[in-house]
Protein backbone atom coordinates (compact mmCIF):
# COMPACT_ATOMS: atom_id res chain seq x y z
CA UNK A 1 0.00 0.00 0.00
CA UNK A 2 1.43 3.44 -1.17
CA UNK A 3 1.58 6.36 1.26
CA UNK A 4 -0.87 8.07 -0.15
CA UNK A 5 -3.35 5.00 0.59
CA UNK A 6 -2.58 4.42 3.83
CA UNK A 7 -5.61 5.98 5.14
CA UNK A 8 -9.38 6.76 4.08
CA UNK A 9 -9.98 10.13 5.61
CA UNK A 10 -7.25 12.30 8.14
CA UNK A 11 -8.80 14.81 9.99
CA UNK A 12 -5.80 17.45 10.23
CA UNK A 13 -5.17 19.96 13.42
CA UNK A 14 -8.29 19.56 15.19
CA UNK A 15 -7.90 19.90 19.16
CA UNK A 16 -8.52 16.16 20.09
CA UNK A 17 -11.07 15.27 23.07
CA UNK A 18 -10.57 11.50 23.44
CA UNK A 19 -13.64 11.16 26.16
CA UNK A 20 -11.90 10.34 29.18
CA UNK A 21 -11.92 13.72 30.48
CA UNK A 22 -8.20 15.04 30.49
CA UNK A 23 -7.31 18.16 28.25
CA UNK A 24 -7.39 18.60 24.26
CA UNK A 25 -4.41 17.82 22.17
CA UNK A 26 -3.59 19.27 18.95
CA UNK A 27 -3.60 15.96 16.68
CA UNK A 28 -4.73 14.43 13.38
CA UNK A 29 -6.97 11.54 13.52
CA UNK A 30 -6.23 9.07 10.80
CA UNK A 31 -8.78 6.66 9.73
CA UNK A 32 -9.69 3.61 7.57
CA UNK A 33 -12.82 2.01 7.12
CA UNK A 34 -14.57 2.01 9.99
CA UNK A 35 -11.89 2.24 12.54
CA UNK A 36 -9.46 4.91 13.91
CA UNK A 37 -5.97 3.93 12.71
CA UNK A 38 -3.91 7.07 14.17
CA UNK A 39 -4.32 9.74 16.47
CA UNK A 40 -0.48 12.43 16.69
CA UNK A 41 1.29 13.51 13.92
CA UNK A 42 -0.10 11.58 11.08
CA UNK A 43 2.25 12.09 7.70
CA UNK A 44 1.02 14.52 5.05
CA UNK A 45 -0.68 13.36 1.90
CA UNK A 46 -1.59 10.04 3.77
CA UNK A 47 -5.29 10.39 3.59
CA UNK A 48 -7.68 9.51 0.70
CA UNK A 49 -9.79 12.06 1.67
CA UNK A 50 -8.50 15.34 4.39
CA UNK A 51 -9.76 17.85 6.29
CA UNK A 52 -8.59 20.25 7.74
CA UNK A 53 -10.41 21.46 11.08
CA UNK A 54 -8.20 23.81 12.67
CA UNK A 55 -9.43 25.62 15.57
CA UNK A 56 -12.35 22.77 15.81
CA UNK A 57 -12.87 20.04 18.48
CA UNK A 58 -12.68 16.82 17.11
CA UNK A 59 -14.51 14.34 19.92
CA UNK A 60 -15.71 10.81 20.32
CA UNK A 61 -19.34 10.77 18.64
CA UNK A 62 -21.67 11.53 21.50
CA UNK A 63 -23.97 8.72 22.84
CA UNK A 64 -27.40 9.73 23.58
CA UNK A 65 -28.40 7.52 26.76
CA UNK A 66 -32.26 8.01 27.24
CA UNK A 67 -34.14 7.78 24.13
CA UNK A 68 -37.84 7.02 22.33
CA UNK A 69 -36.17 6.79 18.72
CA UNK A 70 -37.44 2.76 18.44
CA UNK A 71 -39.67 4.13 15.54
CA UNK A 72 -37.50 6.69 14.11
CA UNK A 73 -34.88 4.35 13.09
CA UNK A 74 -37.19 3.18 10.69
CA UNK A 75 -39.27 6.03 9.84
CA UNK A 76 -36.58 8.79 9.32
CA UNK A 77 -33.61 6.54 9.11
CA UNK A 78 -31.30 9.56 8.53
CA UNK A 79 -31.88 10.65 11.80
CA UNK A 80 -31.33 14.44 11.51
CA UNK A 81 -32.35 15.51 14.63
CA UNK A 82 -29.68 12.98 16.30
CA UNK A 83 -26.94 13.84 14.17
CA UNK A 84 -27.32 16.67 13.43
CA UNK A 85 -26.29 17.59 16.76
CA UNK A 86 -23.42 15.30 17.18
CA UNK A 87 -25.28 12.03 18.24
CA UNK A 88 -23.72 8.83 16.47
CA UNK A 89 -25.36 6.24 18.79
CA UNK A 90 -28.36 6.32 20.80
CA UNK A 91 -29.47 3.92 23.37
CA UNK A 92 -33.77 2.94 22.72
CA UNK A 93 -35.86 1.22 24.60
CA UNK A 94 -36.12 3.67 27.83
CA UNK A 95 -38.34 4.32 30.35
CA UNK A 96 -39.92 0.72 30.10
CA UNK A 97 -41.37 1.06 26.38
CA UNK A 98 -39.85 -0.59 23.54
CA UNK A 99 -40.97 -1.83 19.67
CA UNK A 100 -40.40 -5.69 20.59
CA UNK A 101 -41.27 -8.07 21.59
CA UNK A 102 -45.12 -7.09 21.21
CA UNK A 103 -48.16 -7.41 18.65
CA UNK A 104 -50.85 -5.87 20.55
CA UNK A 105 -53.81 -7.84 21.00
CA UNK A 106 -52.27 -11.49 20.46
CA UNK A 107 -50.68 -14.33 22.42
CA UNK A 108 -52.60 -13.53 25.23
CA UNK A 109 -51.91 -9.67 25.66
CA UNK A 110 -53.75 -6.56 25.56
CA UNK A 111 -54.19 -3.67 23.46
CA UNK A 112 -51.66 -0.68 23.14
CA UNK A 113 -52.34 1.62 25.82
CA UNK A 114 -50.50 4.71 27.19
CA UNK A 115 -47.41 5.52 27.06
CA UNK A 116 -46.52 2.92 24.27
CA UNK A 117 -48.61 5.49 21.67
CA UNK A 118 -45.39 7.87 22.89
CA UNK A 119 -43.60 6.10 20.34
CA UNK A 120 -45.54 5.09 17.77
CA UNK A 121 -49.13 3.62 17.06
CA UNK A 122 -50.39 -0.10 16.97
CA UNK A 123 -49.73 -0.70 13.70
CA UNK A 124 -45.67 -0.38 14.41
CA UNK A 125 -45.89 -2.83 16.95
CA UNK A 126 -45.00 -5.22 14.84
CA UNK A 127 -42.49 -7.60 16.00
CA UNK A 128 -43.12 -10.96 17.89
CA UNK A 129 -39.84 -11.39 19.05
CA UNK A 130 -36.97 -9.03 19.77
CA UNK A 131 -34.74 -10.46 17.07
CA UNK A 132 -37.22 -9.64 14.00
CA UNK A 133 -36.88 -5.96 15.40
CA UNK A 134 -32.84 -5.71 15.60
CA UNK A 135 -32.97 -7.87 11.80
CA UNK A 136 -34.99 -5.13 10.73
CA UNK A 137 -32.38 -2.94 11.66
CA UNK A 138 -30.34 -4.35 9.89
CA UNK A 139 -31.70 -4.90 7.11
CA UNK A 140 -32.10 -1.04 7.13
CA UNK A 141 -29.61 0.20 8.46
CA UNK A 142 -29.91 3.89 9.91
CA UNK A 143 -27.65 7.09 10.20
CA UNK A 144 -26.12 6.71 13.63
CA UNK A 145 -25.31 3.04 16.06
CA UNK A 146 -28.71 1.91 18.51
CA UNK A 147 -28.36 -0.35 21.07
CA UNK A 148 -31.59 -1.61 22.35
CA UNK A 149 -33.08 -2.15 25.64
CA UNK A 150 -36.47 -4.38 25.94
CA UNK A 151 -39.20 -2.66 27.89
CA UNK A 152 -41.31 -3.99 31.16
CA UNK A 153 -44.11 -2.37 30.15
CA UNK A 154 -43.96 -3.73 26.74
CA UNK A 155 -43.89 -7.32 28.19
CA UNK A 156 -46.64 -6.58 30.49
CA UNK A 157 -48.60 -5.96 27.48
CA UNK A 158 -47.64 -8.52 25.65
CA UNK A 159 -49.39 -10.99 28.25
CA UNK A 160 -51.84 -9.22 29.85
CA UNK A 161 -55.16 -8.23 29.69
CA UNK A 162 -55.72 -6.89 32.98
CA UNK A 163 -52.54 -4.43 34.05
CA UNK A 164 -54.57 -3.29 36.57
CA UNK A 165 -52.49 -5.84 39.46
CA UNK A 166 -49.09 -7.96 39.40
CA UNK A 167 -48.59 -10.66 37.36
CA UNK A 168 -49.79 -13.74 37.89
CA UNK A 169 -47.35 -16.90 37.81
CA UNK A 170 -48.09 -17.91 34.32
CA UNK A 171 -47.98 -13.93 32.84
CA UNK A 172 -44.61 -13.53 34.77
CA UNK A 173 -43.48 -16.74 33.17
CA UNK A 174 -44.45 -15.48 29.86
CA UNK A 175 -42.54 -12.29 30.60
CA UNK A 176 -39.83 -13.69 31.52
CA UNK A 177 -39.30 -16.35 28.22
CA UNK A 178 -39.83 -12.75 25.82
CA UNK A 179 -37.20 -10.89 28.07
CA UNK A 180 -34.83 -14.37 27.47
CA UNK A 181 -35.22 -14.40 24.26
CA UNK A 182 -34.58 -10.63 23.77
CA UNK A 183 -31.78 -10.85 25.44
CA UNK A 184 -30.33 -13.71 23.44
CA UNK A 185 -30.96 -11.61 20.52
CA UNK A 186 -28.50 -8.75 21.61
CA UNK A 187 -30.70 -6.81 23.98
CA UNK A 188 -28.84 -4.49 26.11
CA UNK A 189 -30.49 -4.95 28.99
CA UNK A 190 -34.45 -4.08 30.33
CA UNK A 191 -36.07 -0.85 31.14
CA UNK A 192 -38.98 0.09 33.69
CA UNK A 193 -41.31 2.90 33.79
CA UNK A 194 -43.06 2.27 37.02
CA UNK A 195 -44.31 5.75 37.15
CA UNK A 196 -46.51 4.79 34.04
CA UNK A 197 -50.05 3.00 34.51
CA UNK A 198 -49.27 -0.37 32.58
CA UNK A 199 -46.33 -0.88 35.11
CA UNK A 200 -47.43 0.71 38.09
CA UNK A 201 -48.87 -2.27 39.58
CA UNK A 202 -45.99 -4.16 39.34
CA UNK A 203 -44.93 -4.85 43.10
CA UNK A 204 -40.90 -4.66 43.73
CA UNK A 205 -41.19 -8.70 43.30
CA UNK A 206 -42.30 -9.15 39.88
CA UNK A 207 -39.49 -6.69 39.19
CA UNK A 208 -36.84 -8.35 40.99
CA UNK A 209 -38.02 -11.54 39.24
CA UNK A 210 -37.52 -9.82 35.97
CA UNK A 211 -34.32 -7.94 36.63
CA UNK A 212 -32.57 -11.19 37.90
CA UNK A 213 -32.45 -12.64 34.31
CA UNK A 214 -29.79 -9.71 33.21
CA UNK A 215 -27.30 -10.62 35.48
CA UNK A 216 -26.08 -13.86 34.02
CA UNK A 217 -26.41 -12.11 30.68
CA UNK A 218 -24.09 -9.13 31.65
CA UNK A 219 -26.92 -6.35 30.98
CA UNK A 220 -28.20 -3.80 32.64
CA UNK A 221 -31.31 -2.25 34.47
CA UNK A 222 -32.86 1.47 33.13
CA UNK A 223 -35.38 3.12 35.65
CA UNK A 224 -38.33 5.76 35.13
CA UNK A 225 -38.54 5.33 38.70
CA UNK A 226 -42.15 4.94 40.32
CA UNK A 227 -41.87 8.77 41.94
CA UNK A 228 -39.51 11.58 41.22
CA UNK A 229 -41.65 13.93 43.35
CA UNK A 230 -42.79 13.58 46.95
CA UNK A 231 -41.18 10.03 46.99
CA UNK A 232 -38.43 10.49 45.26
CA UNK A 233 -36.42 8.74 48.14
CA UNK A 234 -38.62 5.82 48.74
CA UNK A 235 -37.93 5.51 44.79
CA UNK A 236 -34.22 5.42 45.03
CA UNK A 237 -34.35 3.12 47.60
CA UNK A 238 -36.62 0.71 45.45
CA UNK A 239 -34.55 1.21 42.39
CA UNK A 240 -31.25 0.39 44.21
CA UNK A 241 -32.42 -2.43 46.08
CA UNK A 242 -34.11 -4.09 43.44
CA UNK A 243 -30.85 -4.45 41.23
CA UNK A 244 -28.89 -5.61 44.34
CA UNK A 245 -31.54 -8.76 45.35
CA UNK A 246 -31.46 -9.23 41.68
CA UNK A 247 -28.02 -10.30 42.72
CA UNK A 248 -26.38 -7.08 41.62
CA UNK A 249 -27.68 -6.12 38.34
CA UNK A 250 -25.90 -2.67 37.08
CA UNK A 251 -28.61 0.06 37.36
CA UNK A 252 -29.14 3.32 36.04
CA UNK A 253 -31.72 6.35 37.11
CA UNK A 254 -33.17 7.71 34.25
CA UNK A 255 -33.58 11.01 33.64
CA UNK A 256 -33.13 11.81 37.73
CA UNK A 257 -34.73 15.08 38.70
CA UNK A 258 -37.40 15.89 41.29
CA UNK A 259 -40.79 17.36 40.15
CA UNK A 260 -42.84 20.16 42.15
CA UNK A 261 -42.41 23.17 43.70
CA UNK A 262 -42.41 21.66 46.98
CA UNK A 263 -40.13 19.29 46.30
CA UNK A 264 -37.80 22.14 44.51
CA UNK A 265 -34.02 21.84 45.90
CA UNK A 266 -34.46 18.01 46.96
CA UNK A 267 -31.62 17.37 44.60
CA UNK A 268 -29.59 18.30 47.97
CA UNK A 269 -30.96 14.84 49.10
CA UNK A 270 -31.07 12.48 46.68
CA UNK A 271 -27.68 12.98 44.75
CA UNK A 272 -25.80 12.04 48.02
CA UNK A 273 -28.10 8.91 48.30
CA UNK A 274 -27.28 8.01 44.67
CA UNK A 275 -22.99 8.81 45.43
CA UNK A 276 -23.30 6.52 48.35
CA UNK A 277 -25.22 3.69 46.32
CA UNK A 278 -22.28 4.31 43.60
CA UNK A 279 -19.76 2.85 45.82
CA UNK A 280 -21.78 -0.26 46.79
CA UNK A 281 -22.52 -1.56 43.43
CA UNK A 282 -22.73 -0.64 40.08
CA UNK A 283 -24.75 2.12 39.78
CA UNK A 284 -25.58 5.48 37.23
CA UNK A 285 -27.86 8.08 36.04
CA UNK A 286 -28.72 10.44 33.36
CA UNK A 287 -29.96 13.63 32.63
CA UNK A 288 -31.47 15.99 30.18
CA UNK A 289 -30.49 19.90 30.11
CA UNK A 290 -33.67 21.13 30.62
CA UNK A 291 -36.10 22.65 33.27
CA UNK A 292 -39.52 20.67 31.62
CA UNK A 293 -40.15 17.79 31.13
CA UNK A 294 -42.17 15.76 28.03
CA UNK A 295 -44.36 12.54 28.29
CA UNK A 296 -47.88 11.45 27.72
CA UNK A 297 -50.35 14.24 29.20
CA UNK A 298 -51.57 13.48 32.81
CA UNK A 299 -53.98 15.49 34.82
CA UNK A 300 -52.35 14.40 38.43
CA UNK A 301 -49.49 17.10 36.98
CA UNK A 302 -52.22 19.88 36.61
CA UNK A 303 -51.89 20.90 40.10
CA UNK A 304 -47.81 20.12 40.23
CA UNK A 305 -46.64 21.68 37.09
CA UNK A 306 -46.23 25.95 36.70
CA UNK A 307 -47.06 25.32 32.60
CA UNK A 308 -48.38 22.77 30.46
CA UNK A 309 -47.65 22.98 26.71
CA UNK A 310 -49.64 20.27 24.33
CA UNK A 311 -47.53 18.40 22.09
CA UNK A 312 -49.74 16.30 20.31
CA UNK A 313 -53.68 15.17 20.26
CA UNK A 314 -55.21 12.39 18.95
CA UNK A 315 -58.88 13.75 19.21
CA UNK A 316 -57.95 17.51 19.22
CA UNK A 317 -54.65 18.06 17.26
CA UNK A 318 -55.67 21.54 15.98
CA UNK A 319 -54.51 22.43 19.76
CA UNK A 320 -51.13 20.91 19.47
CA UNK A 321 -48.94 24.00 20.39
CA UNK A 322 -50.92 25.86 22.92
CA UNK A 323 -51.12 25.69 26.28
CA UNK A 324 -53.67 23.41 28.68
CA UNK A 325 -54.25 26.83 30.94
CA UNK A 326 -55.49 28.57 27.23
CA UNK A 327 -57.53 25.52 25.64
CA UNK A 328 -59.53 25.26 28.72
CA UNK A 329 -60.04 29.24 29.18
CA UNK A 330 -61.09 28.96 24.70
CA UNK A 331 -63.47 26.10 25.75
CA UNK A 332 -64.75 27.46 28.75
CA UNK A 333 -63.97 24.41 31.06
CA UNK A 334 -61.51 24.04 33.65
CA UNK A 335 -58.21 22.50 32.93
CA UNK A 336 -59.00 18.76 34.25
CA UNK A 337 -61.79 19.01 31.75
CA UNK A 338 -59.98 20.11 28.94
CA UNK A 339 -57.41 17.48 29.70
CA UNK A 340 -59.96 14.69 29.71
CA UNK A 341 -61.16 15.94 26.00
CA UNK A 342 -57.82 16.18 24.49
CA UNK A 343 -56.48 12.56 25.26
CA UNK A 344 -55.15 10.65 23.98
CA UNK A 345 -52.25 13.39 24.22
CA UNK A 346 -48.95 14.52 25.79
CA UNK A 347 -47.29 17.30 26.77
CA UNK A 348 -44.46 19.10 28.09
CA UNK A 349 -44.67 20.21 31.81
CA UNK A 350 -42.55 22.83 33.64
CA UNK A 351 -42.54 21.46 37.03
CA UNK A 352 -38.33 21.67 37.93
CA UNK A 353 -35.88 24.08 39.44
CA UNK A 354 -33.31 25.22 37.49
CA UNK A 355 -31.00 25.02 40.42
CA UNK A 356 -31.96 21.27 40.62
CA UNK A 357 -31.37 21.03 36.70
CA UNK A 358 -27.47 22.27 37.15
CA UNK A 359 -27.37 20.40 40.51
CA UNK A 360 -28.00 16.83 38.56
CA UNK A 361 -26.09 18.14 35.76
CA UNK A 362 -22.74 18.97 37.81
CA UNK A 363 -22.94 15.67 39.53
CA UNK A 364 -19.92 14.09 38.38
CA UNK A 365 -21.88 10.61 37.28
CA UNK A 366 -24.87 11.75 35.50
CA UNK A 367 -24.80 10.69 31.73
CA UNK A 368 -26.56 12.90 29.32
CA UNK A 369 -29.62 11.85 27.40
CA UNK A 370 -32.00 13.87 25.45
CA UNK A 371 -35.38 11.58 26.23
CA UNK A 372 -36.83 12.98 23.38
CA UNK A 373 -40.17 12.10 21.23
CA UNK A 374 -39.90 12.02 18.06
CA UNK A 375 -43.22 11.07 17.47
CA UNK A 376 -44.39 13.84 19.12
CA UNK A 377 -45.85 16.63 16.64
CA UNK A 378 -44.83 19.59 18.32
CA UNK A 379 -41.96 17.96 20.57
CA UNK A 380 -39.75 19.31 23.30
CA UNK A 381 -37.04 21.01 22.24
CA UNK A 382 -34.61 18.32 23.86
CA UNK A 383 -34.90 16.20 21.04
CA UNK A 384 -32.75 18.02 18.78
CA UNK A 385 -31.01 20.40 21.13
CA UNK A 386 -29.74 18.58 24.49
CA UNK A 387 -25.82 17.58 23.35
CA UNK A 388 -25.07 21.61 22.02
CA UNK A 389 -27.41 23.17 25.09
CA UNK A 390 -24.93 21.02 27.36
CA UNK A 391 -21.42 22.07 25.69
CA UNK A 392 -22.93 25.35 24.54
CA UNK A 393 -25.02 26.94 27.26
CA UNK A 394 -23.62 24.68 30.42
CA UNK A 395 -20.19 24.22 29.72
CA UNK A 396 -19.19 27.43 27.91
CA UNK A 397 -21.63 30.06 29.47
CA UNK A 398 -22.98 29.06 32.45
CA UNK A 399 -19.18 27.43 33.25
CA UNK A 400 -20.91 24.32 34.82
CA UNK A 401 -17.85 22.31 34.04
CA UNK A 402 -14.62 22.72 31.65
CA UNK A 403 -15.51 21.34 28.28
CA UNK A 404 -13.53 17.92 28.32
CA UNK A 405 -15.63 16.95 31.43
CA UNK A 406 -18.90 17.72 28.89
CA UNK A 407 -17.22 15.26 26.20
CA UNK A 408 -16.42 12.64 28.79
CA UNK A 409 -20.05 12.36 30.47
CA UNK A 410 -21.32 12.32 26.34
CA UNK A 411 -18.99 9.70 25.32
CA UNK A 412 -16.29 7.59 27.59
CA UNK A 413 -19.01 7.73 30.10
CA UNK A 414 -22.13 6.36 28.61
CA UNK A 415 -19.77 3.87 26.90
CA UNK A 416 -18.71 2.64 29.85
CA UNK A 417 -21.83 2.28 31.43
CA UNK A 418 -23.49 0.35 28.62
CA UNK A 419 -21.11 -1.72 27.59
CA UNK A 420 -20.27 0.11 24.05
CA UNK A 421 -17.21 -1.04 23.20
CA UNK A 422 -14.91 0.55 21.36
CA UNK A 423 -17.43 3.41 21.19
CA UNK A 424 -16.85 6.58 22.92
CA UNK A 425 -13.19 7.35 22.47
CA UNK A 426 -10.97 8.67 20.36
CA UNK A 427 -8.34 6.24 20.30
CA UNK A 428 -6.19 4.03 17.47
CA UNK A 429 -8.35 0.72 17.48
CA UNK A 430 -11.47 2.37 18.22
CA UNK A 431 -14.82 2.67 16.13
CA UNK A 432 -14.63 6.07 14.25
CA UNK A 433 -17.66 7.35 15.66
CA UNK A 434 -16.80 11.65 15.70
CA UNK A 435 -17.68 14.41 16.14
CA UNK A 436 -15.93 17.93 14.91
CA UNK A 437 -17.47 21.25 16.81
CA UNK A 438 -17.04 24.76 17.12
CA UNK A 439 -16.71 24.62 20.60
CA UNK A 440 -16.59 28.87 20.46
CA UNK A 441 -20.39 28.97 18.44
CA UNK A 442 -21.51 25.25 19.35
CA UNK A 443 -25.37 25.41 20.85
CA UNK A 444 -28.67 24.76 20.79
CA UNK A 445 -31.20 26.85 18.95
CA UNK A 446 -34.77 24.43 19.24
CA UNK A 447 -37.07 26.25 21.24
CA UNK A 448 -40.16 25.44 22.98
CA UNK A 449 -41.75 27.41 20.04
CA UNK A 450 -39.74 25.69 17.24
CA UNK A 451 -38.95 22.51 18.53
CA UNK A 452 -37.09 20.98 15.31
CA UNK A 453 -34.13 23.96 14.73
CA UNK A 454 -30.94 22.38 14.32
CA UNK A 455 -27.98 23.42 16.48
CA UNK A 456 -25.05 25.44 15.42
CA UNK A 457 -21.48 24.56 15.20
CA UNK A 458 -21.49 21.06 14.37
CA UNK A 459 -19.15 21.15 11.27
CA UNK A 460 -19.07 17.21 10.76
CA UNK A 461 -19.93 14.08 12.27
CA UNK A 462 -18.87 10.52 11.22
CA UNK A 463 -20.48 7.02 12.12
CA UNK A 464 -18.79 4.03 11.61
CA UNK A 465 -16.09 6.09 9.41
CA UNK A 466 -18.99 7.31 7.27
CA UNK A 467 -19.86 11.06 7.42
CA UNK A 468 -23.58 11.48 8.04
CA UNK A 469 -23.47 15.41 9.03
CA UNK A 470 -21.23 17.67 6.89
CA UNK A 471 -21.89 21.56 6.11
CA UNK A 472 -25.26 21.54 7.93
CA UNK A 473 -26.57 19.05 6.02
CA UNK A 474 -27.79 15.02 6.59
CA UNK A 475 -25.42 13.44 3.63
CA UNK A 476 -27.82 10.31 3.36
CA UNK A 477 -25.51 8.08 4.39
CA UNK A 478 -27.01 5.24 6.53
CA UNK A 479 -23.53 3.65 8.07
CA UNK A 480 -25.53 2.42 11.42
CA UNK A 481 -25.73 -0.18 12.93
CA UNK A 482 -27.49 -2.56 15.65
CA UNK A 483 -25.39 -3.05 18.45
CA UNK A 484 -25.53 -6.29 20.40
CA UNK A 485 -24.95 -6.80 23.57
CA UNK A 486 -22.90 -10.55 22.84
CA UNK A 487 -21.03 -8.54 20.18
CA UNK A 488 -19.63 -5.90 22.48
CA UNK A 489 -18.65 -8.38 24.97
CA UNK A 490 -16.57 -10.62 22.79
CA UNK A 491 -14.82 -7.57 21.77
CA UNK A 492 -14.31 -6.51 25.23
CA UNK A 493 -12.94 -10.17 25.85
CA UNK A 494 -10.49 -9.73 22.68
CA UNK A 495 -12.93 -13.13 21.31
Amino acid sequence: MTLAAAYDLVLRNGRVLDGSGTPAMEADVAIRGDRIEAVGDVPAGSGRHEIDVAGRTVAPGFIDVHTHDDRALLATPDMTAKVSQGVTTVIVGNCGISLAPLVPGTDGGGELVPPLDLIGEPGDYRYARFADYLVTLDAAPPAVNAACLVGHATLRVGAMRDLGRPADGRELALMKERLAEALDAGAIGMSSGLYYAPAMPAPREEMTALVSLLRPAGAIYTTHMRDEADGVMDSLEETFGTAADAGGVPVVVSHHKVVGKRNFGRTRETLPRIAAAITGQAAGLDAYPYHASSTVLRAEMIPVALKILITWSKSHPEQTGRTLAEIAQAWGVSQEDAAARLQPAGAIYWSMDEEDVRRVLAFEHTMIGSDGLPHDSHPHPRLWGSFPRVLGHYSREVGLFPLEEAVRRMTGLPAARFGLTGRGRIAVGAYADITVFDPATVIDRATFADPATPAAGIDLVLVNGTPVWRDGAATDARPGRALRRQVMQAEAAGL
